[in-house]
């Protein structure tokens, strides 16, 4: 003891002569997923360095001892060449064992080498003993977070010469590890500050200068790709140290803890383009800074349908917690009607963080609006259908089709759609689905239907909204709105609401008064207050005509088609409370009469077989006549 208290001693006065900067630290062990030692000395080991973080940073080095682990895959195999260097390095033959600043346990004062003997006293005796050098590093993320750049700054507040090479050391970390089944033998499931990757690599280090002045500066660059075994991005940090290779004595050392990766600083990015009905867009978005440091600027770079538009350039001071809503240049659109796709990048370049964020959303252009009808019951895989566009925003949970459903219990008529308020975290989140954009010009009032199933968890309010613009979006008229008990079809249940029962649904009616117009947007619109789910099935939408709907004088539940997809026959179910005349008409899409058929229907269930193997694939509309009510149903032909 007496001699390791000297080799202290002597340490002091040959450094304080000449060293001005306080030291942090460094210590290295060398510890094992096969180890039971290290097992049980870990824990006590790390709340000590914990406790003494303004003292000393540490890289644990995950070595093969007592034997190695799985040849496949561990924390030792990821990184063996380089833990097999620095263990030779030290001489190191067993676990757990510890170095700190380079030298011996002992040094320090502690009773030999094993990692449970850095004690508080030790570090702080290590830590005690100035240094000739300062040392920061600055990270930033690359442009996709695959690699982080690091920025690293020495300076000399002593002369100092080096007798030999003095290198300086980068080793990317991991701060905390956790694993749900231990990947080794010793049943360790947390690895705090694991050595992943140096760089250049440990064997070599940097090699800084021999010589020093006092206010000697030297700044050099790393780029550090983060390696594919890398478990968690944001767990990454960075310790640096200068090591004298003649010694091996480590002279100071520094840390670039961990940083939150960019794209999940940005939880919101809310994206808004809807509807056009002209040559251009004004896209919005949102953007909310939930990093750990304020966002000076970027720049937004447009995309329709994958060409590059109008760039938007921000600069200012989003603070963190902050949003704030840019309204991007103009960007021109087809003129084709239809769905279309806006994207935008964003590029963010600030002193903690350089990266790209993109985002996309649909949207409808409306320049041909159709006059065949909408008769819609979603058996058609594809979502949206034909036409239809679905605005979500924020990319959180939204509209879907589901084909677990149909509506008034008919399994032979599977597939509706879903509004999702189960899942849905964000109260007043606002998604819409728009119909195809329809010319509803004529004499009599257009008519909207469809089957509505909805339940509440509780007493939540969810709404739903039907809105129609004669203007392509400009003004919009709220023709329905229900919310909350007034939208619910059956009673509250607490988990996911299904309805499997023809009593969960009904038939709503909305009447478009005053919307007998060729230029015609309808949209749902979902409010959500964490609710239960909404569906809805069997949308019928036209101008009361030779095509229309006036009003169904049968639920959607009495009048099946199968088979749907048909190849060249389909049967038609009607049932009927009464015996009835009615006409069978079949128009294909542009409005063609190609089947009629007048038949009389008997109370109960009846039966017709329509003859389809001279018609050609595509959408056709069979429209149920009875006295002055029709219903529409969907057959889709496929050959």
């Amino acid at each position: 003891m007496k001699k390791n208290l000297l080799s202290v001693a002597l340490m002091f006065a040959g450094f304080t002569a000449f060293c001005q900067t306080p030291r942090l630290s460094l210590f290295e062990e060398f510890t094992g997923e096969t180890c039971p030692p290290c097992a049980s000395t870990n824990p006590g080991l790390n709340a000590t360095l914990t406790a003494n973080a303004s003292k000393v940073v540490a890289i644990k080095w995950q070595v093969a001892i007592p034997s190695a682990p799985t040849n496949t895959w561990s924390l030792y195999q990821t990184n063996a060449v380089e833990i097999n260097a620095r263990m030779n390095y030290y001489a190191v033959n067993s676990a757990p064992q510890g170095r700190m600043d380079g030298q011996s346990l002992t040094v320090f004062g502690g009773a030999s080498n094993h990692a449970g003997n850095c004690t508080p006293g030790l570090i702080s005796t290590a830590q005690a003993l100035t240094s000739p050098f300062s040392i920061n590093m600055v990270r930033a993320w690359d442009a996709g977070c695959s690699s982080v750049n690091l920025t690293i700054t020495v300076q000399a507040s002593a002369n100092y010469t080096a007798t030999n090479a003095l290198q300086f050391r980068t080793v990317m970390i991991e701060r905390l590890i956790q694993f749900s089944v231990q990947p080794g033998t010793n049943g360790e499931k947390n690895f705090e500050d694991v050595a992943i990757k140096s760089f250049p690599s440990i064997q070599s280090g940097y090699a800084l200068p021999t010589a020093w002045t006092v206010g000697q500066v030297h700044t050099f660059t790393l780029n550090c790709p983060i390696p594919s075994y890398t478990r968690k991005k944001e767990e990454i940090a960075f310790v640096g140290f200068i090591q004298d290779a003649a010694n091996k004595k480590v002279l100071q050392a520094f840390r670039a803890d961990k940083v939150a990766i960019p794209t999940t600083a940005l939880t919101m990015l809310d994206t808004k383009v809807d509807a056009t009905c002209t040559s251009t867009i004004s896209p919005q978005i949102t953007i909310n800074n939930n990093g750990a440091n304020p966002i000076t600027s970027f720049t937004v770079t447009s995309f329709v349908d994958g060409i590059a538009g109008t760039t938007t350039p921000w600069s200012g001071n989003l603070a963190i917690g902050a949003s704030t809503v840019l309204l991007l240049n103009t960007t021109s659109t087809p003129t084709t009607s239809g769905v279309h796709t806006y994207s935008y990048t964003l590029v963010m370049d600030n002193p903690y963080n350089l990266f790209t964020v993109s985002n996309r959303v649909k949207y409808l252009v409306a320049t041909n609006y159709q006059a065949t009808p909408v008769a819609e019951d979603f058996a058609m895989s594809a979502f949206p259908p034909l036409n239809w566009t679905g605005i979500n925003s924020n990319n959180g949970p939204s509209w879907s089709r589901v084909t677990n459903v149909g509506s008034f219990g008919n399994f032979a008529d599977y597939g509706a759609i879903k509004f999702d308020f189960y899942t849905n975290p964000v109260s007043g989140d606002v998604d819409e689905l728009y119909l195809p954009p329809m010319d509803l010009s004529g004499s009599a009032t257009p008519s909207l239907s469809f089957d509505l199933a909805k339940a509440q968890k509780l007493n939540e309010n969810d709404q739903l909204d039907i809105l129609v613009s004669v203007d392509c979006g400009v003004t919009w008229s709220n023709v329905y709105s229900k919310a909350g008990q007034f939208l619910a079809t059956s009673a509250a249940v607490s988990n996911a609401f299904l309805p499997t029962l023809p009593q969960d649904w009904i038939t709503e009616t909305v009447a478009l008064t005053g919307f007998a117009s060729p230029n015609v947007l309808v949209k749902f619109r979902a409010t959500n207050d964490k609710g239960n789910n909404m569906f809805i099935d069997n949308v019928n939408l036209s101008q009361p005509s030779t095509l229309g709907v006036l009003k169904n004088n049968f639920n959607n539940s009495d009048i099946t088609i199968f088979p749907n997809p048909a190849i060249n026959e389909t049967v038609l179910k009607i049932r009927s409370e009464n015996s009835s005349s009615s006409n069978i008409k079949m128009f294909n899409a542009i409005g063609e009469i190609v089947y009629t058929k007048q038949v009389v229907l008997n109370s109960g269930t009846n039966t017709i077989k329509m003859d389809t193997k001279d018609l050609a694939s595509g959408i056709y509309f069979i429209i149920i006549e009875n006295g002055k009510y029709s219903t529409t149903k969907k057959l889709v032909i496929s050959k």
